[in-house]
C-alpha cells in the first residue's frame, strides 16, 4: 500500500485540537498524516501484549506507560502548546519524567517508544519519525515488524541513534532505556486450519 501524500499546508497543536474528534491525525512538522485506517488484529494484539507487560513490570514505580491514542508534543524549543508542530500518538510510550505529563498527554520526548509497523504508517515510522524521535532526543525506539516478526531497536548516543540492533521476535529483548524493562516475544499465532471444501 503507498503512503498518503501528506497535505502541503502547515498546521499547529492549536489547529489540530479543533479537528474532529472521531479522526486521528498525527503532525510531523507541521504536516498533516491521517491514521486512517485502523490498525489489524494483529498488530493490536502485539501493542496490547507489549503494553500490558510493561505496565506490569512499572507498576508503582516513577515511569508510566501509555499506548495509543495518546498525544505526545515534540515543541522545538519553549514555544505555546498551540505553536507546537509535531503531534505524535505513538502505539506505546514510556515517561519516566512525571513534570511532562498532564492531562492532554506528554509535553516533551518519552523515554522509550514503540511503533508496530502496518501498511499505512509503515514508511512514515521508518523514516519521518525516526528522524523526529532522534531531534527530539527519545532514548530508544523500537520498531516491531509483526509479519516478518523482527525487532529493529535504535538508542541514542550522543544525541544520534547509532546502527540499530535487529532482532528476531523470540524469546526476550531489554529496553535499555528504562533498567530492568523486559519483554519476552509470544510465540506466532498458529494459521487457522483449512477447511476442505466440497472438491477438496
Amino acid at each position: 500500500m503507498q503512503q498518503p501524500t501528506p497535505i502541503e499546508q502547515r498546521f499547529n497543536y492549536g489547529d489540530y485540537c479543533h479537528w474532529p474528534d472521531d479522526e486521528r491525525w498525527e503532525l510531523i512538522d507541521g504536516r498533516p498524516f491521517n491514521m486512517c485506517p485502523a490498525p489489524t488484529r494483529r498488530h493490536q494484539d502485539l501493542v496490547i501484549e507489549i503494553g500490558a507487560q510493561v505496565h506490569g513490570q512499572l507498576r508503582g514505580g516513577l515511569c508510566k506507560v501509555y499506548v495509543a491514542p495518546f498525544d505526545v508534543r515534540l515543541p522545538e524549543a519553549d514555544e505555546a502548546d498551540e505553536e507546537i508542530i509535531n503531534v505524535v500518538q505513538p502505539d506505546l510510550s514510556v515517561i519516566c519524567d512525571p513534570a511532562k505529563l498532564d492531562d492532554a498527554g506528554c509535553r516533551g520526548a518519552p523515554d522509550w517508544v514503540v511503533e508496530v509497523l502496518s501498511k499505512g504508517t509503515a514508511a512514515k515510522d521508518q523514516t519521518d519519525k525516526l528522524r523526529l524521535y532522534e531531534r527530539h532526543g527519545v532514548r530508544e525506539y523500537w520498531l516491531v515488524h509483526p509479519t516478518d516478526r523482527v525487532l529493529t531497536i535504535y538508542r541514542l548516543q550522543d544525541g544520534a541513534y547509532g546502527r540499530p540492533l535487529v532482532q528476531p521476535l523470540a524469546g526476550e529483548s531489554d529496553c535499555a532505556a528504562v533498567p530492568g524493562l523486559r519483554i519476552h516475544w509470544p510465540e506466532p499465532e498458529a494459521e487457522p486450519a483449512r477447511v476442505p471444501g466440497p472438491l477438496g
